[in-house]
C-alpha cells in the first residue's frame, strides 16, 4: 500500500452519538484533513463499529465539495484517538480495535482518557514532578474527607473522571463547625460537616471524587489565573506547542472559559521563571504518561503559580480541548501532521 502513496493515510477514531451520527471535534477533523491534503496525505473519521477484517468504512472531508463523503478505506498507516466519551473508550469494540492495531503494528495515540487520581499517583512517584502537586486524596470514606478538610481548611472537590471543570466544587470550613460548599452556580452553607455529608456523601463516593488542597493563586488585576499548556511529541521528544492564560471572573471556582473564565495572552504575564517551569515539566510528563499508559502524542496541562511563587500542576488532559487562541490551534494542526508523518515513516 505504501509504495504508491505520497503521504500517509490517517484514521481518526471517534464515537457515535445516541442518534447514530458521529461525535467529535468537527472543526479539528476538517483542519487536519485540509493540512494533510496540502502535504499529499489524507484522513478519514471512523468508529470501531465501522471496522471490518480487511477494510474500514469511514468519512473523509472533501474541501472542494465542502462536505463529508462516505468511503471504504484500507487500514490506515496511523490511528489518532479522538474518542470524545470515556464510556465509549472502555467498551469491548474499542478495546478489540486497540488489540487489532497492535497486532497489525499500526501506531496509534493517545491511548486513553486519564483518571485524575491515577494521574496524581503517577506524578507523585516522580521525584521532580511530585514537588509541583497540590495535596490530594481520593474520597473513600467520610472520616478521610473531614480529616483532610480540617487540615487544609479550604479544598476543591473534583470528579476523578471529568473535564472542562464539570462537577468541581470548593468546600470551606467556616469557624469550628460550619462548612460552605460553592459550585459554579451553587452556594450552600451547612451547620456541620455531617449535614453536608448527608446531602453529598453518596455522590462523592459514587463518582469517585477526589479532594485537593486549595492553592492561593497569583492574581492579575484582582482575579486568579492559570496556565493552559499544549504539548506534542516531536522526534522522540516532547515540546511546547502553545501557552494560554485563563482567568477567573464572576466566580472563583474555575477559570474554564465555558464557565465564565477569561482569556488573556501569555505575553501579558510572561516571565523567564514561567517559561522555565513550563518547558521543564513537559518532557517529564510526556515520558511518564507514555511509560504508564501507552504512547502519548499530545496532551495539555492545567498549571498555576501561587502568590508565593510556588508552581503547581493541577491536571493533565489526554484529549486537549480546542484553544481559543487561533495561533495555538494553527500550530497544533502543524505539530499533529508532522507527528503523523514521523510515526508512519513518511517524509514531509
Amino acid at each position: 500500500m505504501k509504495a504508491n502513496q505520497a503521504g500517509p493515510l490517517i484514521g481518526i477514531m471517534s464515537a457515535r452519538k445516541s442518534n447514530g451520527s458521529i461525535a467529535g471535534n468537527g472543526p479539528l477533523f476538517i483542519a487536519l484533513q485540509k493540512k494533510l491534503i496540502s502535504l499529499d496525505g489524507i484522513s478519514f473519521v471512523f468508529t470501531p463499529e465501522d471496522v471490518d477484517t480487511d477494510h474500514i468504512t469511514g468519512y473523509t472531508y472533501s474541501p472542494d465539495k465542502n462536505h463529508w463523503v462516505k468511503e471504504i478505506f484500507p487500514y490506515p498507516n496511523l490511528v489518532y484517538n479522538r474518542v470524545p466519551f470515556r464510556k465509549s473508550e472502555q467498551n469491548q469494540q474499542y478495546q478489540r480495535l486497540f488489540s487489532i492495531l497492535k497486532e497489525k503494528n499500526i501506531p496509534f495515540f493517545n491511548p486513553c482518557f486519564i483518571d485524575k487520581f491515577e494521574l496524581y499517583e503517577l506524578l507523585k512517584t516522580h521525584p521532580f514532578l511530585q514537588t509541583f502537586l497540590p495535596q490530594t486524596i481520593l474520597i473513600q470514606q467520610k472520616k478521610d474527607l473531614i480529616t483532610f478538610l480540617q487540615k487544609q481548611i479550604s479544598i476543591y472537590l473534583k470528579p476523578a473522571q471529568s473535564s472542562k471543570g464539570k462537577g468541581i466544587f470548593r468546600l470551606k470550613l467556616m469557624g469550628s463547625s460550619k462548612v460552605q460548599l460553592e459550585g459554579i452556580y451553587l452556594q450552600e452553607i451547612y451547620k456541620t460537616f455531617n449535614h453536608f455529608w448527608e446531602n453529598w456523601g453518596k455522590e462523592l463516593l459514587e463518582k469517585n471524587y477526589l479532594a485537593q488542597e486549595e492553592i492561593t493563586s497569583a492574581e492579575y488585576e484582582g482575579n486568579r489565573f492559570d496556565f493552559r499548556i499544549l504539548a506534542h511529541a516531536d522526534e522522540g521528544k516532547y515540546i511546547l506547542t502553545g501557552i494560554g492564560i485563563r482567568q477567573s471572573q464572576e466566580q472563583g471556582i474555575t477559570t474554564h472559559i465555558p464557565s465564565g473564565g477569561r482569556l488573556l495572552p501569555y505575553e501579558l504575564l510572561h516571565s523567564k521563571e514561567h517559561d522555565q517551569f513550563i518547558e521543564t515539566i513537559i518532557p517529564y510528563i510526556g515520558r511518564a504518561l507514555s511509560d504508564r499508559f501507552g504512547y502519548f502524542g499530545e496532551f495539555s496541562i492545567d498549571a498555576g503559580v501561587s502568590k508565593t511563587g510556588q508552581y503547581y500542576i493541577y491536571e493533565v488532559n489526554s484529549k486537549p480541548m480546542s484553544f481559543d487562541e487561533h495561533e495555538i490551534e494553527e500550530k497544533k494542526i502543524e505539530q499533529l501532521c508532522r507527528l503523523f508523518f514521523q510515526l508512519s515513516n513518511f517524509q514531509i
